[in-house]
């Protein structure tokens, strides 16, 4: 850290002087334009820069399947709006690769494709992203996929089934996004500043998204279970009814304490979904005291159900847990 005393030029000017080495680090020198960036009490300050886009390169010759979609969408969410993936020669798995990662994207397109090299880009301008929608539509998308995901079990329905695994990627392609939004707005002031809302917020809205990532997986478990398990008994069927209320109820509660504008309403919901979650133990007990009296299989199979869906409820209590934390005063 270094220290810098404020002086006054001109009578009425403040000025300060910059540290030499982050100046020379910087590319900072006379005439140089900055911009400043004032958080309440904090300013930020960075080199003006002329670029709009991003563009990253990876070199891709030891990398194929998984490992290569997961490289591609490594350098998604890092911030790079072009992406060239290089290598002596592509292969048709790394194109294949490739592609799969380009579909588990928001906006992501392949603009160019040659014999040693694959560029994509991303679509969608940066500036016009919301946190916010992109929460929002997440916590739509999951909390219909568990509703969904036990009627399906009930119902003995595998085209409800299928439908939740498939709705999985369209989580899991919000969840990138957030993750992406997030990451720039730690990176550049500006980012948070065209976006609107306070990094703090950001991080907040980032955790709350990881945890309805997850709700979304346990829908997707539930579903790819009911594919295997024929017709439940009715008393199970309606006490997993019952669970899965329970489980949304906390989950709404906590998202609407995180999305409260008011700091009393978000007290009161985010406490409320934190002693749901407490009631949520009884009803599990109640369940596995009838999952006994099945045959074995059966009941190992809704005894994951059973853990899925009382998870799903944790994790709405995470989220309760980072909304009182967003309503807390800040010093």
């Amino acid at each position: 850290m270094e220290t810098r005393k404020v002086q006054v030029t001109g009578g009425s000017t403040y000025t300060v002087s910059l540290p030499k080495s982050w100046a020379t680090e910087n590319g900072v020198s006379a005439g140089t334009t900055v911009e400043c960036y004032p958080e309440d009490d904090s300013l930020l300050l960075t080199p003006a820069s002329d670029v709009d886009r991003q563009e990253g390169t990876l070199d891709v010759s030891d990398l194929e399947g998984e490992r290569l979609t997961r490289a591609v969408m490594t350098m998604y969410v890092s911030g790079f709006d072009i992406i060239r993936l290089e290598a002596t020669r592509i292969t048709t798995d790394q194109r294949r690769a490739i592609r799969d990662a380009t579909q588990s994207l928001v906006g992501v397109e392949v603009l160019e494709e040659t014999t040693d090299s694959v560029v994509i880009q991303d679509l969608l301008d940066s500036s016009e992203l919301s946190i916010v929608n992109a929460v929002s539509r997440m916590r739509l998308i999951a909390t219909s996929m568990l509703s969904d995901a036990v009627t399906a079990l009930v119902e003995n329905d595998d085209d409800i089934a299928q439908d939740v695994i498939e709705r999985d990627d369209d989580v899991d392609r919000l969840w990138l996004v957030v993750s992406r939004i997030f990451r720039a707005t730690l990176r550049s002031p500006r980012a948070a500043e065209e976006l609107g809302v306070p990094r703090e917020d950001c991080f907040d809205f980032h955790s709350s998204a990881r945890q309805l990532e997850r709700v979304a997986d346990h829908a997707a478990k539930i579903s790819n279970l009911a594919l295997k398990l024929e017709a439940i008994p009715e008393e199970v069927a309606e006490a997993l009814i019952a669970l899965r209320t329970d489980a949304a109820d906390v989950l709404e509660k906590a998202m609407d304490a995180l999305f409260a504008d008011e700091t009393e309403e978000a007290n009161r919901l985010g406490h409320a979904a934190r002693e749901a979650v407490l009631e949520i133990d009884e009803h599990t007990r109640y369940i596995d005291d009838i999952l006994r009296d099945l045959e074995p299989v059966q009941a190992q199979s809704l005894g994951l159900i059973v853990d899925s869906l009382s998870r799903s409820a944790d994790y709405g209590g995470n989220i309760a847990e980072t909304a009182l934390q967003k309503a807390a005063p800040r010093p």
